[in-house]
């Protein structure tokens, strides 16, 4: 490896080691976090603050920089969720609970935009974070509809327990994503976090392909199948048609 790829390792590193809702992360944390020497650290978090991917907090601490937000909304995935916004609210109208728009990133389910409100059950996703895609209600509709290759990548890492519902055999993930194909949504009862259950249906692009999923997650006893996944179903029916039509 070369000197300049190993201070880009260094850098994007660093700026992974800043966690989900921190205001700021002192120097030392984040050498602890990414096991590199204070001094380098510093030096790094100079040069990410010139090019304003880092900034100084109030409590002298660092904190991710307003050019990280400004590249985000670079990302190709933005067109996907502007379109989808409409769906997500109308969704959310209709349950008052979370709503969810994610995609399969690797073995994960990576959440691009999640609603919520002062009636919805108060959960630990948010929009940007991620989790392991076999148990969540998102990232198996998207494996249950995906190529052979995502299953294999998830089964590959390993199917850690999370809560004792967490499906851990392969052999039953993959029955339990046969299920997801014949009734055309996901279920998440409580796989991921406790007391919280979601049900979630694949989106599709052009040529069937699809492309994100979208879900309702709550509390387990007032997430009723027979009312939640109908609402869920019509929604990614109606984005996937339009998906396609500005995709042809």
């Amino acid at each position: 490896m070369t000197g300049g790829q190993s201070m880009l390792a260094r850098g994007a590193a660093l700026l992974h080691a800043f966690g989900a809702g921190e205001d700021e992360v002192p120097l030392a944390t984040l050498a602890l976090r990414t096991g590199l020497p204070k001094p380098t650290v510093h030096r790094l978090l100079g040069q990410l603050a010139e090019l304003g991917l880092v900034e100084r907090a109030d409590g002298g601490g660092y904190r991710l920089g307003l050019a990280l937000f400004e590249l985000g909304q670079r990302v190709p995935y933005r067109w996907l969720r502007e379109r989808a916004l409409p769906y997500l609210e109308e969704m959310y109208e209709a349950t008052h609970e979370n709503v969810h728009l994610a995609v399969v990133e690797g073995a994960d389910s990576l959440f691009l935009e999640k609603l919520t409100g002062h009636r919805s059950m108060r959960i630990s996703s948010h929009a940007g974070g991620r989790l392991p895609a076999y148990c969540t209600a998102t990232g198996k509709a998207l494996l249950a509809y995906g190529p052979e290759g995502g299953l294999a990548t998830v089964l590959h890492r390993g199917l850690a327990r999370r809560t004792p519902r967490t499906i851990v055999l392969p052999r039953l993930l993959q029955q339990d994503l046969i299920r997801t194909r014949a009734r055309g949504y996901a279920v998440n009862w409580e796989e991921a976090e406790v007391g919280v259950s979601a049900i979630a249906a694949p989106v599709f692009g052009l040529a069937g392909v699809p492309v994100a999923a979208i879900s309702v997650t709550g509390a387990t006893h007032g997430l009723r199948l027979d009312r939640i996944a109908p609402v869920v179903c019509a929604a990614a029916r109606a984005l996937s048609y339009q998906l396609a039509r500005a995709q042809a």
